[in-house]
């Protein structure tokens, strides 16, 4: 069977100054634990370009099979109506400007299959005019960039909508989550749904798209939960419904 092309977007960092002579040099870059959760799936990997000619995010996604909104800093906050705190990381406008292409065009004109990882969630969130809180312990929450545990540790625990597709692949509706942010989703955006919230200051950590289709945004990061096969359960959940979405296009 042939094994369908899952796009993953990337980070853009201008990286440290060279020790020769010159200028720093930009890359894009992705952590590793991204390309294995895809290949462990049974999927092709590909890392997405942040193309500076941003329509050419149509021709990319028609291309694939799947989408994954990978995890990074925040969105400018502008793009959901909210101002800017000091607690906001610097913003990426070029980064900003594709991955908002490619969620919304994957998103509203296509069916392609996609699920949004942390700062991916929330794409998929401001994409579908949903809105994002911009700093959670300014509003009373609990500290939720525990990024003193490595990315395989389960760091606190959420409850999950029972009935949801996310229910479904973790089989409980009480689990655990590693937790590397320090915003989340306020309002759900147009047609999505909010499935988990964070135990016990009722963050949401979790929205999907009700029905057939796979759209997805986890608020955690599953990729680097390697030993949790209910948590990789949701790379494979991507994959059988990019394989059915490929099919769907090849008739």
């Amino acid at each position: 069977m042939k094994k369908p092309i899952i796009g993953i977007t990337c980070g853009w960092d201008m990286g440290p100054i060279p020790k020769s002579k010159g200028y720093p040099e930009a890359k894009h870059v992705l952590g590793d634990y991204y390309i294995k959760a895809v290949e462990n799936a049974g999927g092709v990997p590909v890392v997405l370009p942040l193309c500076t000619d941003y329509t050419l995010a149509r021709n990319i996604v028609d291309a694939l099979d799947g989408v994954i909104l990978s995890g990074g800093p925040d969105v400018d906050v502008r793009r959901f109506g909210a101002r800017a705190m000091a607690k906001v990381s610097a913003t990426q406008p070029r980064r900003d400007a594709f991955d908002m292409e490619v969620a919304t065009y994957a998103l509203n004109e296509t069916e392609i299959p996609v699920l949004g990882i942390c700062r991916g969630c929330q794409v998929i969130n401001v994409a579908k005019h949903g809105t994002l809180v911009v700093d959670l312990p300014s509003e009373g929450k609990l500290e939720h960039r525990l990024d003193m545990y490595p990315r395989d540790i389960l760091s606190h625990d959420i409850t999950v909508k029972e009935g949801s597709r996310l229910h479904k692949l973790l089989g409980a509706t009480e689990a655990a989550s590693n937790s590397y942010h320090h915003q989340a989703v306020e309002e759900a955006g147009e047609g999505l749904e909010i499935v988990a919230y964070s135990s016990p200051d009722n963050v949401v950590e979790a929205i999907e798209m009700p029905g057939e289709r796979f759209v997805m945004g986890i608020q955690w990061h599953p990729e680097g939960l390697v030993n949790c096969p209910e948590h990789q359960n949701i790379f494979k959940e991507l994959i059988a419904h990019a394989i059915a979405y490929s099919e769907k296009k090849s008739k």
